[in-house]
């Protein structure tokens, strides 16, 4: 199947249903699982807040939920990437200094991707990041992770996105992070 469509698709785990997310109605939701899963206070889940309803007015931004007997356990929201937007000007640079900046230009960025502890390990992400991919217009995608060895970043590359750029530096962000890249369609397994 393939997003945006219209119904829901079964994640193998028989309790998951991957579908379409109103996030803008349940951003409360989807942030305490970001909250959980990323080590956020209550101050940055404030401030994040405001940015996915922002996020979500842009257009073509679309989110897609995983949830469980209703409850949402993850999900991921992206839109077409504009090189207008903040996160855009912040990693220009690095991108540019690598020769890699027309990454920014028709490609879907994904701007989180975030799956309950108690539900990772079990191919949740993946179906989350490939299912809204399957769904892009762009031939690529782009997005930016915590520059360590991490088993997020280790779902990345196995899809197929390279690094683009390493040790990018957000403002206030404590760790940097690395900007990857991959063509579209994902690769599967």
């Amino acid at each position: 199947m393939r997003f945006p469509g219209h119904g829901h698709r079964r994640h193998p785990d028989d309790d998951i249903v991957i579908g379409p997310l109103d996030l803008s109605a349940r951003v409360d939701e989807a942030l305490a699982v970001q909250a959980v899963a990323f080590g956020l206070g209550a101050d940055e889940v404030a401030v994040r807040r405001q940015i996915v309803l922002r996020h979500m007015t842009y257009p073509g931004a679309r989110a897609l939920g995983a949830t469980s007997a209703g409850r949402l356990v993850g999900f991921v929201y992206g839109m077409p990437n504009d090189r207008a937007h903040w996160w855009s000007t912040v990693v220009e640079p690095y991108l540019s200094a690598q020769g890699h900046e027309t990454w920014l230009d028709d490609s879907f960025v994904i701007t989180e991707l975030h799956v309950h502890p108690h539900h990772q390990n079990r191919g949740i992400g993946r179906s989350l990041i490939t299912t809204i991919t399957d769904g892009a217009a762009e031939p690529r995608s782009i997005l930016s992770a915590i520059d360590t060895d991490s088993p997020a970043r280790g779902l990345y590359h196995s899809l197929g996105y390279m690094d683009l750029a390493r040790q990018v530096l957000f403002p206030s962000a404590p760790k940097p992070y690395a900007v990857m890249g991959a063509p579209l369609p994902l690769r599967r397994r």
